[in-house]
């Protein structure tokens, strides 16, 4: 499989125009360009009690992060603040469930969601989430035994999603913060 260097992915982003940057098109290159590891290898960063967002690159219309995960790390279920996301796991294994409202009460941040559909990644294939079922969660399975690095693209760049408490049927909104930027860890989180 021919690979591309993470800034020939980034220059390859940046010249699809505003008008062309939907889902569809951005999916199609990320899936048309699958990323050489060796270009994105000083973006890793573990932690053993959390996986890590790493910027990569960001401008005004999008942002592009490594997100390295231990061994048996999720994310919270979350959303992305009705903006588009993009990602491909070029190192190891992930999953991903989709989850779907069931009740909704905003006056109470009362959420009661349901589990959808899963996916699988790796092997630099391509995900989306759709704007239409954008709540959902990432794993690294303690079954898949290894590390996991995917690549995510946001469009446009945001800093506060919601985050859902299945336990209580509760949501918040939370900041989000990067633990390196351009491949050197940042003395407190941003």
């Amino acid at each position: 499989m021919k690979t591309v260097s993470i800034e020939n992915l980034i220059y390859g982003l940046k010249s699809i125009s505003d008008d062309r940057f939907t889902c569809d098109n951005v999916y199609q290159h990320l899936g048309d360009n699958p990323i050489d590891v060796d270009s994105i290898s000083k973006y890793f960063f573990w932690r053993p009690d959390f996986y890590t967002r790493n910027l990569i690159y960001k401008d005004k219309r999008f942002e592009l992060m490594a997100v390295c995960w231990e061994t048996g790390q999720a994310s919270v279920v979350h959303n992305h603040a009705d903006q588009k996301c993009w990602m491909t796991v070029p190192v190891g294994r992930l999953r991903g469930q989709n989850f779907a409202v069931n009740d909704l009460d905003e006056a109470k941040n009362y959420c009661k969601l349901t589990e959808a559909d899963t996916f699988e990644l790796s092997d630099c294939l391509a995900a989306k989430v759709e704007l239409e079922q954008p709540i959902h969660q990432i794993l690294n399975l303690p079954e898949y035994g290894a590390r996991a690095v995917s690549i995510h693209i946001y469009s446009k760049p945001f800093n506060r999603c919601l985050a859902y408490s299945r336990e209580t049927d509760t949501y918040k909104e939370v900041e989000l913060c990067y633990y390196s930027i351009g491949g050197k860890p940042i003395s407190r989180s941003i």
